[in-house]
């Protein structure tokens, strides 16, 4: 068996190598001739999977270690008996810790709180889902708009964008790219939508770039410079707008999934798929892939607010600004759409929220529920509490 993978997949010897010959390429480099002869294909969503790909191939196996599948055309792959799988889901937990760490970020910035503000969930499917029950459970108030889900189940606990739009601060944008019909997010937040944000409202975008209309977010912070936009989805990328990412208050290049513990959940998830559908024996468990993390303990005592204490735990994860100032190092280096794809390659080492036990003693016990809702395991002299994925 022949295996072409994304040279930055994580754990792909590990799983796949046993089983054939490996070639590993830059995602931009896998094209018909790669793949020519090859049986199975690995990829991320950088790599165009079309009919164009694949129709001289003998590729009887696809697998895209990503959410989202919107760069594979499911139908040339089906046309051509081509087994086909994702990994829904693989990093969501790390999609909403960014959130959360560009959130308080921001609010630190402004001198707020996010219990001061309202926050609106766009989608609420693996992402959004998990990121609207972090937030209720640090008590902020949110509200969520996912059409599809809202006609399946009856609209109880949803409501329209438009009156989102209208009732929240803070906006978080996690759903899908669909080009078109009933349910289509293409240009979601359009010019008139864009419009339509009061004064102060932070609006960020963690799904999918062409799901907000760029150019209208830059004439409106141009013109009136008076909202907040984070964004780690763009359109065009790499080659992403300049003048839009430099009005843009954290800007990263698609990043927020970028957790090793993601990377190689995604990756498991893959290996099982083609074992499942090719009648092969499953040798690797997923936790043989995760190496113990750089930072696996921090003590905290009192005297902090419990933001501070969150804030504290976050960055030493997570940092969002880490990612914000390494994009924009390797633009002025190297160019937009160089420097955008260089900060998405090579080896991933940061890890999820949920792989830091905080020690509290006993002037923070009163921490606990806070961080425990944030997505820390949390150790006191008296209980422990291990975050459970919902």
């Amino acid at each position: 068996m022949h295996i072409v993978a994304d040279r930055d997949i994580p754990g792909v010897d590990t799983c796949f190598g046993e089983w054939g010959r490996l070639t590993r390429l830059p995602g931009r480099e896998i094209d018909a001739r790669a793949v020519r002869d090859a049986d199975v294909l690995l990829t991320r969503s950088i790599t165009r999977v079309d009919d164009a790909l694949v129709a001289d191939s003998r590729l009887r196996f696809v697998g895209t270690c990503t959410i989202g599948t919107d760069h594979v055309d499911q139908t040339a792959l089906t046309s051509r008996g081509i087994g086909f799988a994702s990994a829904p889901g693989c990093n969501a937990e790390a999609v909403v810790d960014q959130v959360l760490s560009s959130l308080l970020t921001i609010a630190e910035r402004e001198g707020t709180e996010l219990d001061e503000r309202r926050v609106g969930v766009v989608g609420v499917g693996n992402v959004g889902g998990r990121l609207f029950q972090r937030l209720s459970a640090l008590g902020i108030d949110c509200l969520c708009c996912d059409p599809p889900r809202a006609q399946a189940e009856g609209d109880d606990g949803y409501v329209d964008l438009d009156t989102l739009i209208a009732l929240c601060d803070v906006i978080c944008l996690h759903t899908p790219l669909i080009p078109e019909g009933r349910y289509a997010t293409y240009h979601l937040f359009d010019d008139a939508r864009i419009e339509a944000l009061a004064p102060e409202t932070w609006l960020l975008n963690a799904g999918r770039g062409e799901c907000l209309d760029g150019d209208a977010l830059l004439r409106r912070l141009s013109r009136r410079g008076d909202i907040t936009a984070i964004l780690d989805v763009w359109e065009r990328e790499p080659d992403i707008d300049q003048a839009l990412w430099q009005r843009v208050a954290i800007a990263t290049p698609h990043v927020a999934g970028y957790s090793l513990d993601g990377k190689l959940r995604a990756t498991h998830m893959i290996y099982t798929a083609l074992a499942d559908q090719w009648g092969m024996p499953k040798c690797h468990a997923f936790e043989e892939l995760t190496p113990p993390p750089s930072l696996s303990r921090l003590v905290l005592d009192g005297g902090l607010t419990p933001w501070e204490a969150l804030r504290l735990c976050v960055r030493a994860v997570h940092d969002v600004r880490r990612d914000h100032d390494r994009l924009a190092l390797a633009c002025r280096k190297r160019g937009m759409g160089a420097g955008f794809d260089g900060c998405r390659a090579g080896k991933v080492r940061r890890r999820e929220f949920s792989t830091l036990t905080v020690e509290l003693g006993a002037d923070a016990a009163d921490y606990a529920s806070w961080l425990a809702a944030a997505g820390f395991s949390i150790h006191t002299s008296t209980i422990i509490t291990d975050r459970k994925t919902p």
